[in-house]
């Protein structure tokens, strides 16, 4: 057995789960933990001076809980597939890739926390600009709803200095351009990560 850990980081809207979805429906074996499904409470997340929820932060998510549920698929990809009602399967025409099983591992801030520095094996971060991540932002609905200056007071200013420590700490990073269809996206991607899965079991 050959496990193959994924990494979908990058700016809010800019298509990480898009890309993630897209990748696993065409990887069989594979899997999603989105950093999403981990925020903490609403309650435990600090709130700074203006009023803004600090989500932006690690503090603001359960990474213990997150690590965990990576470390099962880990010890076990079948048994964790089972767990969630999902069972092993031969990919169509890639019979050498069977034993191959892929964990996605999609969010804003996978690169800030080290210890995922270390265990993913092919790094990717969508970037966009800053008025279409605005516009994409302030195009969806929220729970709760983001507050009046919510972006350009928080959301903003921490992508930046969130980027700049991620730069500062992680080199082997894919940037890729979150502007682009979604099917070049996917198709770049896609194509590097069957490479890598082809090296893996010496079909390169």
């Amino acid at each position: 057995m050959k496990k193959l850990i994924i990494g979908i980081g990058g700016i809010t809207n800019g298509g990480k789960s898009t890309l993630a979805r897209s990748l696993h429906e065409h990887i069989a074996n594979s899997y999603i933990i989105a950093q999403d499904t981990f925020f903490k409470d609403d309650s435990f997340v600090a709130v700074d001076s203006r009023g803004f929820k600090q989500y932006d932060v690690l503090d603001a998510l359960n990474m213990d809980k997150m690590m965990n549920k990576i470390q099962t698929w880990q010890k076990d990809p079948v048994s964790f597939l089972a767990s969630h009602g999902l069972r092993a399967q031969s990919p169509r025409g890639l019979e050498t890739l069977k034993d191959v099983y892929v964990l996605i591992i999609e969010g804003f801030l996978i690169y800030n926390y080290r210890p995922f520095n270390e265990i993913i094996d092919k790094k990717y971060f969508l970037h966009i600009p800053y008025d279409i991540c605005k516009a994409r932002r302030c195009s969806r609905t929220y729970n709760p709803p983001d507050p009046s200056g919510y972006f350009d007071g928080h959301v903003w200013p921490m992508y930046l200095k969130n980027r700049k420590e991620m730069e500062d700490t992680v080199t082997d990073i894919v940037y890729l351009d979150g502007t682009q269809s979604k099917h070049q996206l996917f198709s770049t991607v896609y194509k590097q990560i069957e490479m890598e899965m082809q090296r893996l079991t010496g079909n390169d």
